[in-house]
């Protein structure tokens, strides 16, 4: 089971005792690009971390080091915020942003 998986079963299973202010719509997980970490160590927390496969995660890689940052994850504020900490957590410099649908170029 990866991580995203656990993390919306313990969601679902978690009464929320309060309601708090949540951030609506979508939200994406961007990686950014570093000398430190080897391509090999960014696919495999992409495929654990994020649910993506083989294919997905190594386009990812090659577009972080290219262009210097890559969306690797669009969902909910919440969760966005999770996948954001565990790739840190992994070494990996990541940012959390709105999501924008536009296809835009830097």
């Amino acid at each position: 089971m990866s991580n995203v998986q656990s993390f919306e079963m313990s969601k679902k299973a978690s009464p929320k005792t309060k309601q708090t202010k949540t951030k609506r719509g979508l939200y994406e997980v961007i990686v950014h690009n570093d000398n430190v970490n080897t391509f090999d160590h960014v696919i495999n927390c992409l495929m654990d971390i994020c649910g993506h496969n083989n294919l997905q995660a190594q386009q990812c890689a090659l577009i972080t080091h290219t262009r210097g940052k890559c969306s690797v994850f669009v969902d909910g504020f919440e969760m966005c915020m999770e996948i954001s900490k565990l790739l840190t957590g992994e070494d990996i410099k990541t940012s959390v942003n709105k999501f924008n649908s536009r296809y835009e170029i830097d």
